[in-house]
């Protein structure tokens, strides 16, 4: 089995740091073999808070992999995200916006969907599509990750990412089995399955790991075991002014038959 634990807008900068402690000690007790953290590390792209958010990732002892948020851009900056809106992400977290990593029975694909031209819509690159596809693997469990989610339930006022659905037709049509995502700070897999849109990829939409806007309700994470064809998530909840996180609800998913349903 392999464990994969994804966490998401984290908002380094506008973070609950009495939280910190917590989290890394839940993420060091449940030993994922990779952690994935899907963008929004900051809250506005500074310096000071990418090197809290470096801080705190060297604390974890598990393989990270990054990617950057629309939140990772600098805002307050316009010809710094004109002209080199990635170059703060990459001083502190390495060259490589869109990474690739196997572990165990998994492939885990990074897509950089931060659009720095526009402050909260997504795009997908055709040209990342491309690379993904590229690279699957069909023994394994193709797992890609971003922070835009590629399907949006509705009453969400947010736009979608460009071309989400033209990548989604291609990822499924070639094998991508899950997609990892954050941005809308809320968490759903269950609702997004259930459209009925895209059965065979399982769309997990992690809600904020730190965030300490009220109004998301709780912090949150998850765990992903992946088993042959089943996948366990485990969903890892801290209500909002609680410093704890709670024992995690556990859901099992099956693609056996082809698309996913819960068992």
């Amino acid at each position: 089995m392999t464990r994969i634990l994804h966490l998401t807008d984290l908002h380094f900068g506008f973070h609950r740091s009495e939280l910190i402690g917590p989290l890394l000690s839940r993420i060091e007790a449940l030993r994922p073999d990779l952690v994935v953290v899907s963008g929004d590390i900051t809250h506005r792209g500074l310096p000071a808070q990418m090197q809290l958010a470096q801080d705190f990732l060297g604390r974890i002892t598990a393989p990270v992999m990054l990617m950057p948020g629309n939140h990772d851009v600098p805002l307050l900056n316009p010809i710094a995200r004109l002209f080199w809106p990635f170059s703060g992400f990459r001083d502190h977290f390495g060259p490589d916006l869109t990474p690739t990593a196997r572990v165990g029975q998994a492939q885990v694909f990074a897509l950089n969907s931060a659009d720095p031209y526009s402050w909260q819509r997504g795009k997908i690159r055709r040209g990342e599509i491309g690379r993904v596809i590229g690279g699957l693997d069909p023994s394994a469990t193709n797992i890609v990750a971003l922070h835009h989610p590629m399907e949006q339930l509705p009453g969400i006022d947010k736009q979608p990412a460009r071309r989400a659905d033209e990548a989604m037709g291609r990822l499924q049509a070639a094998g991508v089995h899950v997609v990892l995502s954050g941005h809308l700070h809320r968490w759903a897999v269950d609702k997004v399955l259930a459209t009925g849109r895209w059965p065979q990829i399982l769309q997990v939409q992690g809600g904020t790991a730190l965030c300490a806007r009220l109004s998301d309700m709780k912090n949150e994470f998850a765990l992903l075991t992946v088993d042959g064809t089943e996948l366990h998530v485990e969903h890892h909840v801290a209500p909002m002014g609680v410093n704890a996180f709670e024992e995690p609800v556990i859901s099992t998913y099956s693609r056996a038959n082809g698309s996913w349903r819960r068992v």
